[in-house]
């Protein structure tokens, strides 16, 4: 998808400030320094769009990003690192469960994972979320230009095993550095948008 037209429509922390009508959303869930802003920045061909923080842990609204007027990428705030109070904390899980639970025009969660890393406990926990609601997982395996290609798929595998991943959901080696896995990604995202 060649992307020309973007804006950040509205930062909600209540379904009521949802943007209204019936575009087709995906939610961005990743660990709060995965890389999760240089993912929307590649896909969206953007350097600056999405804010990359040097303290992880900033976003803590659901940002709605409108991409060409044909669907929105809405960034969830991180899980994990964070150094918020647990209340502050509790009220962001909240927010993002009511939005991820509750939402007809989403259509797929993309959750983006360290390749290098085994997924952290937050990561399973995100995924075991995701498919005890039965909603549909792109997982995105990002930093994949840190690693030898020779290495990719034992990686991969590692992944896979510990997340209990789902055969049915779509998983996609990713660089923000190299755009390894963008066509592919819109590819997936194109696919769901049609899906009904």
């Amino acid at each position: 998808m060649k992307v020309n037209q973007v804006e950040l429509v509205n930062s909600a922390v209540r379904p009521e400030q949802y943007p209204e009508g019936f575009l087709p959303e995906f939610a961005l869930a990743g660990r709060s320094n995965v890389g999760k802003s240089s993912f929307i920045n590649k896909m969206i061909n953007r350097k600056s769009m999405a804010r990359i923080s040097s303290k992880p842990g900033k976003t803590q609204t659901l940002n709605f990003y409108k991409i060409e007027e044909a669907l929105y990428f809405v960034d969830v705030p991180g899980y994990g690192f964070a150094k918020v109070s647990k209340s502050e904390r509790e009220a962001w899980g909240k927010m993002i469960e009511t939005y991820l639970t509750s939402r007809e025009q989403l259509k797929a969660c993309v959750m983006i994972v360290d390749l290098r890393h085994p997924p952290s406990k937050d990561d399973v926990m995100m995924y075991d979320f995701l498919k005890h609601y039965d909603i549909p997982a792109v997982v995105i395996a990002t930093k994949a230009d840190k690693i030898p290609k020779g290495k990719w798929q034992k990686h991969l595998k590692v992944i896979k095993q510990d997340l209990n991943f789902v055969p049915s959901d779509e998983m996609v080696i990713f660089s923000s550095e190299t755009g390894q896995g963008k066509d592919e990604t819109w590819g997936i995202i194109q696919k769901k948008m049609r899906e009904k």
